[in-house]
């Protein structure tokens, strides 16, 4: 009899969860794509639970599923449960349960390439039973909609249902190729800034007025002259090792080049833009362990680098 009520209620957990994979994909097929379950075995989990609420959750049609009324209740009234029924597990294993499962995180592209992919082998080496799922992209996301776990974002984030957690701050650096500043005067002065040819990254609001804070904290708006612009920092780091001028560019794009004395900063010990970058995840009462692992390996590893 303990058997089962242990499987009947493991089945119900199962239900909910799909059920909430449903609502927040809308569809079957994604939600069996989040859960790693078939679409058959979906459907079979949705059925059994409006059988036993003798209620329908959805209303399904060839083009689209549509959440009843009864459906919506279900689900603003199942998360709370789902997240008591996790934080219950968590407490009761403690530190005995590792985090386990796969999670989904959502990423720059550039970033996710060059910074937090590297660090992914020793975050699955601490945590054996899990798996990730990298998610490069620069686009905004519905968490909820796309399954995804955890966002790491450069700048805040405006939505009042998720909460951003700051990891580090990322510096930009003004900096040219050797070989251009061999051709050109090297600048001494935020003024002398917009003597140059200057390479425009048009992801920043700030267009040609580059603000530039000099070592006693004086911040001065430049309008530079610039004859190329692109929506990508890697772009501006190529045009400026090939010669172009000055980028203004996040120092983690060209720590390599800087290195190597492919580039060179210019005006060191001034100062520009930084952005924060932050963990963002729903606004939810209970934190998942594997997030919460993975926010706090995150945090761990870019204070040992000293970039926060």
């Amino acid at each position: 009899m303990i058997v089962n009520d242990t499987l009947t209620m493991m089945d119900t957990v199962d239900g909910m969860k799909t059920i909430v994979a449903a609502v927040e994909t809308g569809s079957f097929t994604a939600a069996s794509e989040r859960l790693g379950i078939s679409k058959a075995l979906v459907s079979k989990y949705v059925g059994e639970v409006e059988g036993a609420l003798g209620v329908r959750l959805f209303n399904r049609s060839t083009r689209r599923l549509a959440l009843t009324e009864a459906g919506r209740s279900y689900y603003d009234q199942v998360i709370p449960l789902l997240e008591e029924f996790t934080a219950l597990v968590d407490n009761v294993t403690g530190e005995q349960s590792a985090p386990r499962g796969l999670l989904r995180i959502s990423v720059p592209v550039t970033f996710g390439e060059m910074k937090l992919s590297p660090l992914v082998p020793k975050f699955l080496n601490q945590n054996p039973d899990m798996q990730v799922d990298l998610q490069m992209s620069d686009r905004m996301i519905d968490m909820l909609e796309e399954g995804i776990d955890v966002v790491i974002r450069i700048g805040g984030v405006d939505d009042s249902n998720l909460i951003a957690r700051h990891i580090t701050t990322l510096p930009l650096i003004l900096c040219a190729s050797p070989s251009y500043l061999d051709q050109h005067t090297y600048p001494i002065s935020a003024e002398s800034i917009a003597k140059h040819n200057c390479i425009i990254d048009s992801n920043f609001r700030i267009g040609k007025h580059w603000p530039i804070v000099s070592p006693d904290g004086q911040t001065t708006s430049i309008e530079v002259t610039s004859r190329v612009a692109a929506n990508s920092p890697r772009a501006v780091k190529e045009i400026a090792l090939a010669g172009g001028g000055i980028g203004m560019i996040p120092r983690f794009i060209v720590d390599q080049e800087l290195e190597e004395g492919l580039l060179t900063e210019v005006l060191p010990g001034f100062s520009t833009l930084e952005f924060g970058l932050f963990a963002i995840y729903p606004h939810r009462r209970y934190l998942s362990k594997k997030v919460r692992c993975f926010i706090d390996f995150l945090v761990e590893e870019f204070r040992e680098s000293g970039t926060n």
